[in-house]
């Protein structure tokens, strides 16, 4: 979320009515869509975009004042959500007269043309629209263009008719995914984050790495992961678990640009965490047709790595400075937090134990966020009943709810969620939590506005780029550079989603770099999923990088300190992890692709010394301080171990048995010499 969408940063207490209603209305279409599917997927799509240009209309102002002018606001609000009504009434007529679009057509798709690139514009700043914009002008005045960019040319209704009219432009795959999965997960993570699940992971990461070495920047890094397992969003973690880490780790001596930059890092690898993950990785299911679960699974080793090495880079910054932990007394006891809201882990293990277990997305997200009202709802009526008999009653109730979810009809556990909304209205302190409810609706329809527009827009690249052809001639361009040389390629794909993702998010990027780079990984012989979670994962890598890194400039107003110093200080904590995805590359078991699991276990050994010896390289320090030499034969032994040519690995350890030997040598000695 950029600097621009200020109006949807206020909470929803601070939202006028009418917005907070909008939104309301919203989530609750999203909602009633999910469960009992009342329109054809063409018209969820539409909808879906009419309330999110309605929702950024009446919220985000269109040149930083402080609140948007109400009347213009409405006025293009409303047209945003006349287009949506335009598809809805006119469906069967659309279809009969597909690509012979009639003038009331052409108004209707330039109009949406215009709100989207608008809107998005509103809350991801220039970016993203300027490069959708050269997308489009190359559909329109493409046939103008020298060699093999040149397509045959097409004309304003053939572009509008692709953008605005059928499931390839502004409706393709990004917005059904935005629509079903994506919206219900924000509101999954919604409801958890209102009922207090922030405080339950950073009063348990507080608990167990507080008091250690580095312990608040620890604490950081796990309670960011934690954070990913539920909100998905990279952002979102700065802005939530920021405000409690970043002053702590500077109450602590650690610099604000490094406190910053160790909180954008670990936030960022929410997007890469299952069972959660970003919106990137459900558009990716989509899109190379695989179960979310396949996704996820790819993910799971890189996720891990990725934190380890950003634990392990804060542990030795943290030994290099002689920077403490809190005394133990002041931190929280982990296992006591557990206890008090254990509860809300219900929902999560479900939701976990469902994907993994081969059910989509979509029946996945529903049953999770109905059992997390079911749960939060549940929990606030039996808390203040004193028989502990009734509570232990209440527990198996919900259990056996849980367990026969399967079987139970949508109506009945929306019967069941009214019955317990009935009760709440009678029970001390039952209102509170209908007002957590309520705002969780409202805050959920606020997340998924900036992955909603994004999503949207996309969609210019998505139908241009199927309508001329251009990825093929962009994957030859690739193939033609990094010909017979696939570590080439590789550095192009990462230097591509590295620029890319400079001005505009993730999604964006993924679709873009998909598109055109993906393509040509896979004719060079590197799995499909492996090649989509390469670009994926420098898509995420591309928010941490100067000079426009996402996650680093949310981190700034928090750290008090510029943008720009914590994305150098965020590079070069990330910097471990930039081995991970080339390392998948040259042997895919590392994604759980291929293998049996001892090849596994040997790549997961492999990658955990290359990330060890790059971050002692990085940082400079393992056990002492390290000279520019020892830093040099750790970084070829790193060097080593990623690179899959035939004795390289051998090479590898043997560098690393030397570089750890000499190194714990020179440490005693020079110890020794010091006594």
């Amino acid at each position: 979320m950029s600097e621009h969408n200020q109006g949807l940063a206020a909470s929803p207490g601070d939202w006028p009515k009418a917005l907070f209603y909008v939104a309301l209305l919203f989530s609750s279409f999203q909602i009633v869509t999910a469960a009992f599917h009342p329109v054809s997927s063409q018209i969820l799509r539409a909808v879906h975009v009419g309330f999110l240009l309605l929702t950024v209309f009446l919220s985000v102002p269109a040149f930083g004042i402080r609140r948007p002018w109400q009347p213009l606001a409405w006025l293009l609000g409303l047209a945003g959500m006349a287009t949506a009504i335009y598809q809805w009434v006119f469906e069967a007529e659309l279809i009969q007269r597909s690509g012979d679009l009639t003038g009331m057509d052409m108004l209707v798709g330039l109009v949406l043309i215009v709100l989207v690139f608008e809107a998005a514009r509103r809350v991801m700043g220039i970016a993203l629209p300027l490069i959708c914009g050269l997308f489009l002008a190359y559909g329109l005045l493409g046939q103008y263009l020298p060699g093999d960019l040149a397509h045959r040319g097409y004309g304003l209704d053939q572009i509008v008719n692709q953008l605005s009219f059928g499931t390839e432009g502004f409706y393709g795959t990004p917005t059904y995914v935005s629509a079903t999965y994506i919206f219900l997960f924000i509101l999954f993570g919604s409801f958890l984050e209102q009922a207090g699940m922030i405080k339950l992971f950073t009063d348990f990461a507080m608990g167990l790495f507080g008091h250690k070495l580095g312990g608040p920047a620890k604490v950081s890094v796990v309670s960011s992961a934690l954070m990913g397992t539920i909100t998905g969003s990279g952002v979102a973690n700065v802005v939530t678990t920021g405000q409690f880490t970043i002053p702590l780790m500077k109450r602590f001596g650690y610099k604000p640009a490094f406190a910053g930059g160790v909180e954008a890092t670990a936030s960022m690898g929410s997007q890469i965490m299952p069972p959660v993950m970003g919106a990137v990785a459900f558009i990716m299911a989509e899109t190379i047709n695989v179960p979310f679960f396949e996704v996820a699974k790819a993910a799971l080793i890189p996720a891990l790595l990725y934190f380890g090495s950003v634990f392990w880079m804060v542990h030795l910054e943290a030994k290099r400075a002689n920077l403490k932990g809190l005394p133990k007394e002041q931190c929280p006891d982990p296992w006591a937090a557990v206890k008090e809201r254990w509860y809300l882990l219900i929902p999560l293990f479900i939701l976990v134990y469902l994907l993994f277990s081969g059910r989509t997305p979509l029946f996945s997200g529903m049953v999770g966020l109905a059992l997390t009202a079911i749960v939060i709802l549940g929990s606030a009526i039996i808390l203040r009943v004193s028989s502990f008999g009734l509570r232990i009653a209440f527990w198996i109730a919900l259990g056996l709810l849980c367990a026969g979810f399967f079987q139970l009809g949508i109506g009945v556990v929306f019967g069941v969620i009214g019955l317990l909304v009935a009760a709440c209205w009678f029970v001390k302190g039952g209102r509170d939590t209908l007002v957590i409810c309520l705002h969780a609706l409202v805050e959920g329809a606020r997340h998924a506005v900036p992955v909603g527009i994004a999503c949207t827009l996309v969609g210019v690249i998505i139908g241009v780029v199927s309508l001329t052809g251009v990825a093929s001639t962009f994957a030859g361009y690739i193939l033609a550079i990094g010909q017979d040389n696939l570590f080439l390629s590789l550095i192009l794909t990462m230097l591509t989603c590295l620029v890319l993702g400079m001005g505009i998010p993730t999604i964006p990027n993924y679709i873009i770099t998909s598109s055109i780079a993906a393509p040509a990984l896979l004719e060079l012989g590197v799995p499909l999923i492996v090649s989509h979670m390469f670009v994926f994962y420098f898509g995420i890598m591309a928010d941490l990088t100067p000079p426009v890194a996402l996650a680093c400039f949310a981190a700034a107003p928090i750290a008090k300190e510029k943008g720009l110093k914590i994305s150098l200080w965020a590079v070069r904590i990330a910097i471990a992890g930039f081995v991970v995805p080339f390392m998948a590359v040259y042997d895919p078991a590392l994604m759980l692709q291929g293998g049996d699991w001892l090849a596994t276990l040997y790549m997961l050994l492999k990658a955990a010394v290359a990330i060890g010896l790059w971050g002692a390289v990085f940082t400079g320090f393992l056990h002492s301080k390290m000279p520019w030499w020892e830093r040099l034969l750790g970084f070829a032994a790193g060097t080593s171990l990623i690179l899959a040519t035939p004795m390289s690995d051998e090479i590898g350890f043997a560098l690393a048995a030397l570089f750890l030997a000499q190194h714990l040598w020179r440490g005693r000695h020079g110890h020794m010499a010091a006594a």
